[in-house]
């Protein structure tokens, strides 16, 4: 079986997104886009919201092609690039970029997939994600907290039917005061 993995940066009072769907905020930093590489590196499918595939595709297809793109950018593009996906839109008529559209039930895909043999997969996105967690299929968080309050937009954790119990098992700090937690869900 599979692990589902669901991480993204996040600020200190919990949103992905300022409102507006400003993304903005974050201020990302050479210490902490080598970490996303090497946990993207890590993945064998990704699993997108139509939000946050349209965020990614609108960049990463030509990311190592721009002229200031580091050498950790060039293999993140070329990474993105050649990782499969699964991009969950009904709104959407077409994807490209190793990627499928599915506009069928997503909870019922992505149980299907996590019982596939394979590697890990990521969710991303917070409709996805959230439905995901609502159907406990979240196997492991990575929140990537940092110094900054939002006071509303798109929030990282989904309204949940019961708890969810999760054990620590990392925890990281990055330049600009910004922490990651990683934690796994208690079976």
């Amino acid at each position: 079986m599979r692990k589902l993995r669901y991480g993204m940066n996040v600020s200190l009072d919990g949103y992905i997104a300022a409102p507006g769907d400003d993304i903005g905020w974050s201020e990302p930093n050479d210490e902490l886009f080598q970490w996303w590489l090497d946990e993207e590196k890590a993945i064998e499918q990704f699993l997108y919201g139509r939000k946050l595939w349209q965020n990614m595709s609108s960049y990463w297809p030509t990311g190592d092609q721009q002229p200031d793109a580091t050498p950790a950018q060039i293999e993140f593009a070329r990474n993105w690039r050649d990782t499969p996906k699964v991009v969950f839109s009904s709104t959407i008529d077409t994807v490209d970029w190793n990627a499928r559209l599915f506009d069928g039930d997503a909870v019922a895909e992505i149980t299907r997939l996590k019982a596939e043999d394979g590697g890990p997969m990521r969710v991303g996105g917070a409709a996805i994600a959230g439905a995901a967690m609502r159907a406990g299929l979240i196997d492991e968080y990575a929140v990537v907290t940092h110094p900054i309050l939002l006071g509303g937009g798109r929030p990282f954790f989904a309204a949940l039917d019961g708890w969810v119990k999760l054990n620590l098992v990392e925890t990281r700090t990055f330049p600009g005061g910004v922490v990651m937690n990683r934690y796994e869900t208690r079976r």
